[in-house]
């Protein structure tokens, strides 16, 4: 009896110590929670809360129900509009991006000389993201008297109106964002260095060509990565706004007016937080649906090594 209690005196401060130790760790990760909840959980929770209200930042909120959700489906022209234009943005930049991503990553995947300044070159685009500075380097370029237009009539082609027309200011938009593709690169790259070569080998041995290779091979090997950077990339254009308001403002004709754009305009140009918060609530709800289904949609394409089938 002694010796047990004695055993249990002796084991007691070791215990205290580790539980110490354990605690040290929340100590060194407090500032990022202090950041998170100051500047992420409580505007997330409160932008909810206000969406139930009008609130126009002068006056105090008063809770209006589903008013600012029924006014943006039933009789807000623009939602629908921004809807659109958001949606028909990712349509064109999220497989556009993928698809020049992996074709570089195909070309720079090879021993060549010279092969890492090349792939440092095509990565730099990445660097500088959606940049207010880009976006209007952008926007000298495409317009009517921009370098594009003097190439093309150094080549005797007409002046296209870039940015001044409704059928070419949202692709123009899209190319921004299509021309940063070195994030998706470098995560293809990985993705095609893990690739067995015994696979190629044995492909080879059969007769297999070099389209068979890519599509029978290449491509099922990196479907996970492929997935990865389809959601990553959707979300980023649902939430676009930078090179919308910098290039174009969302013209001509609100061509190019994005739910971002809406979002902003409403909030702090009109000042109508509560109508803007419900907006960004259904471009969180849109993002959750989109990526929903993409998860839905993974057990049909996406092959994982360890489950052995797609």
């Amino acid at each position: 009896m002694t010796a047990s209690v004695s055993g249990k005196k002796k084991a007691s401060p070791q215990v205290a110590f580790w539980k110490i130790r354990d605690n040290h760790g929340y100590l060194y990760i407090l500032p990022w929670l202090i950041g998170f909840a100051v500047l992420q959980f409580y505007p997330f929770i409160a932008s909810l809360f206000y969406s139930f209200t009008d609130y126009t930042v002068t006056n105090t909120p008063s809770f209006i129900g589903l008013e600012n959700y029924i006014k943006l489906f039933t009789t807000d022209p623009e939602f629908w509009n921004s809807l659109k234009v958001t949606l028909l943005y990712t349509i064109y930049t999220v497989p556009c991006k993928l698809a020049v991503a992996l074709f570089v990553a195909v070309f720079l995947n090879r021993s060549i000389v010279g092969i890492n300044l090349i792939r440092t070159l095509y990565y730099i685009p990445s660097l500088f993201g959606g940049s207010v500075a880009i976006s209007l380097l952008w926007r000298v370029m495409f317009m009517d008297e921009g370098i594009i237009n003097s190439l093309l009539g150094t080549f005797g082609l007409p002046m296209v109106q870039w940015l001044g027309s409704t059928s070419t200011a949202l692709p123009t938009i899209c190319m921004l964002e299509i021309w940063q593709f070195g994030s998706s690169m470098v995560m293809f790259l990985a993705a095609l260095k893990q690739v067995p070569q015994s696979l190629y080998e044995a492909a080879a041995i059969d007769g297999a060509s070099k389209a068979a290779c890519f599509f029978k091979i290449t491509i099922p090997s990196i479907t996970p990565i492929i997935f990865f950077t389809t959601i990553m990339q959707t979300i980023s254009a649902l939430q676009n706004f930078t090179s919308a308001f910098v290039i174009t403002n969302g013209g001509p004709l609100k061509s190019t007016y994005v739910l971002g754009l809406k979002l902003y305009r409403d909030g702090f140009g009109f000042f109508k937080m509560g109508y803007a918060s419900a907006t960004s609530w259904v471009i969180f709800v849109l993002i959750m649906a989109v990526t929903l289904l993409l998860f839905r949609s993974s057990s049909a394409w996406v092959y994982y090594e360890d489950e052995g089938q797609f």
